[in-house]
């Protein structure tokens, strides 16, 4: 595995990304679709566990804020810490020929996201800070905003109208920020109540793809607080922010 540094960071977050999301596709294999909530929780318990050994033989020296680990203080005073969802969509994860799930994994380091990485296993694909990431094509028409194929909040429908765009509905947040990463999607707006591992890694990729990421009122994104609620996010393409910013302002 790699040393510690900048460049190890980034190739450990898309090895540890990827390689969970192997982990979950030999379990899909393995118990399939029958009895969807025992493969759901068998997903978040067999990713964590497998996350968490892999962080403790190559950081040990690092902590660890997991969606599916009992939180510990210490990271509020460490240097480092990695910042993980084990299985990002689980309910897309329990439903047969669903591709729209995911595994985040990113490092924070004095103050701010420093790597990141999404792998998207049922499509094949990982993008990360540490490796090139897709070109994306001239928008044509009204911007395309992703949002939640069950909870999708009234708010997206407003600016898509106001914008002439459409929605189009995605499951995981990680599949969302992907899909506007790669220019499948022009922007993905969240209002409905977050946490701080499902957006971490989505935005250390947003932010390494150059792409615009900030919470609904304009301000940064802050990680690693005492409290890892973190509501609501915006993630789109430079030349949108303004403009779906003014309109959510004056909502």
């Amino acid at each position: 595995m790699p040393a510690p540094g900048e460049a190890a960071d980034a190739v450990l977050a898309a090895w540890l990304a990827t390689d969970a999301g192997a982990l979950l596709l030999r379990l899909r294999a393995e118990l399939g679709f029958s009895d969807p909530a025992a493969l759901r929780d068998a997903g978040d318990a067999r990713s964590q566990a497998w996350l968490a050994g892999a962080l403790a033989r190559h950081r040990q020296h690092d902590s660890v804020l997991s969606e599916e680990a009992v939180d510990d203080p210490a990271r509020l005073t460490a240097r480092r810490v990695w910042i993980i969802d084990p299985l990002d969509g689980t309910r897309e994860f329990g439903e047969r020929d669903r591709p729209d799930w995911a595994v985040h994994v990113a490092l924070w380091q004095d103050g701010d996201l420093v790597q990141g990485a999404v792998a998207l296993p049922a499509q094949g694909v990982t993008l990360a800070t540490g490796t090139p990431l897709p070109r994306r094509p001239a928008p044509v028409g009204g911007p395309r905003f992703v949002a939640s194929r069950t909870r999708a909040p009234a708010l997206v429908a407003r600016l898509a109208e106001a914008l002439g765009g459409s929605v189009v509905p995605v499951g995981s947040a990680g599949a969302k920020v992907a899909a506007v990463v790669r220019g499948d999607a022009d922007a993905y707006v969240h209002a409905g109540g977050q946490y701080e591992w499902d957006s971490a890694a989505p935005v250390a990729v947003a932010r390494a793809a150059g792409l615009h990421t900030s919470r609904l009122d304009g301000s940064p994104l802050v990680y690693n607080r005492p409290d890892p609620l973190l509501p609501d996010l915006l993630v789109c393409r430079p030349d949108l922010a303004g403009r779906i910013l003014a309109l959510i302002a004056d909502r």
